[in-house]
């Protein structure tokens, strides 16, 4: 028994007139756009009242290890929360355990609870990473 090859059509190569246009149509549409300096633009970013700003941050999953009891009566006491994504030396947080709810209540944190933790730095304090576009 003989097998035949399958023949696929092939794909049509763009001429070079096509990448041409292409190439000349994206650089018109930046040639479009008025010259900014860099600072020019962070300016008017930061005065555009439309848009939010908000702080860097990320969340990340945790999970409570431990509740330690204060030594004294009138410190509150510490859940410890084990951070996922975090370095295994530096993933363990403590915090006060006195929480507040949406609607105003005290809570409290029980062992093996799953949180969000959220990081967020100020905006002087943050890098900006810039990505060379080759």
């Amino acid at each position: 028994m003989l097998h035949k090859k399958s023949k696929k059509p092939k794909k049509a190569k763009r001429t070079e007139k096509e990448q041409g246009d292409s190439i000349r149509a994206s650089v018109k549409n930046e040639m479009a756009r008025p010259r900014m300096a860099r600072s020019a633009r962070i300016a008017e970013r930061n005065l555009d009242m439309a848009r939010v700003s908000e702080r860097p941050s990320t969340t990340m999953p945790g999970t409570v290890d431990k509740i330690i009891a204060s030594p004294r009566r009138h410190q509150p006491e510490k859940a410890q929360i084990a951070v996922g994504r975090a370095n295994r030396r530096y993933g363990d947080l403590r915090i006060e355990n006195s929480l507040t709810d949406e609607n105003g209540d005290d809570v409290r944190l029980k062992k093996g609870a799953h949180v969000d933790v959220t990081v967020a730095a100020e905006h002087k304090t943050s890098a900006a990473k810039f990505v060379k576009e080759s």
